[in-house]
């Protein structure tokens, strides 16, 4: 997201979206997750592999799933922080680290206060909102609204009246941004 940040100068909204938020608070194998749906979790790793190689990001063997409901809602706890002048955006590359590379249970609070901690947040007001779920309302209306969108995967990248489903190379973000500087440029007076 940085690269689309920086060469077409938008601004970047985390929209939070409820993959799979029936998983259990001690997650769920990929095998049961993905029971009698015909997918192949190897070529899926392979290709995830693949897409996060070409864009030099970290791609760990995930073998689980797990609920990232209070992820969600400590990440939008950071993005509020980082508004009022703290810089706590680390939390969204530290949550994919911990749950894409290293495998962790971002729906354990324990894990999410080590998480979080091991880049600098204050412990204190971490687990004050992990525990007090006062972020629960704006995940909510993150929720609505990604239905509004007619988000259906994660990542969805929804832009000037297009969107882009799932995991896509660099360049068919760029023909989207680019899609979307033409059609403003045809609609302009």
């Amino acid at each position: 997201m940085e690269k689309i940040k920086e060469e077409y100068s938008v601004k970047v909204d985390l929209i939070h979206f409820p993959l799979h938020p029936e998983t259990p608070d001690d997650g769920m194998s990929l095998e049961e997750l993905f029971a009698g749906r015909n997918i192949d979790i190897d070529a899926m790793y392979t290709r995830m592999k693949g897409l996060m190689d070409a864009e030099g990001l970290e791609y760990g063997k995930r073998t689980h799933t797990y609920n990232s409901r209070l992820a969600q809602e400590l990440g939008k706890w950071a993005d509020e922080q980082s508004r009022r002048g703290n810089n706590y955006n680390a939390i969204h590359d530290a949550l994919y680290r911990g749950y894409f590379v290293d495998g962790r249970n971002i729906g354990d609070e324990d894990t999410l206060v080590d998480i979080a901690t091991n880049i600098g947040l204050p412990k204190d007001e971490v687990k004050a909102v992990l525990a007090d779920r006062s972020h629960k309302n704006a995940v909510d209306a993150d929720w609505a609204k990604s239905r509004e969108y007619g988000v259906t995967g994660v990542p969805t990248f929804v832009a000037g009246g297009y969107s882009l489903v799932g995991a896509q190379p660099y360049e068919m973000l760029q023909q989207m941004m680019d899609q979307i500087k033409t059609s403003a440029t045809e609609s302009s007076p």
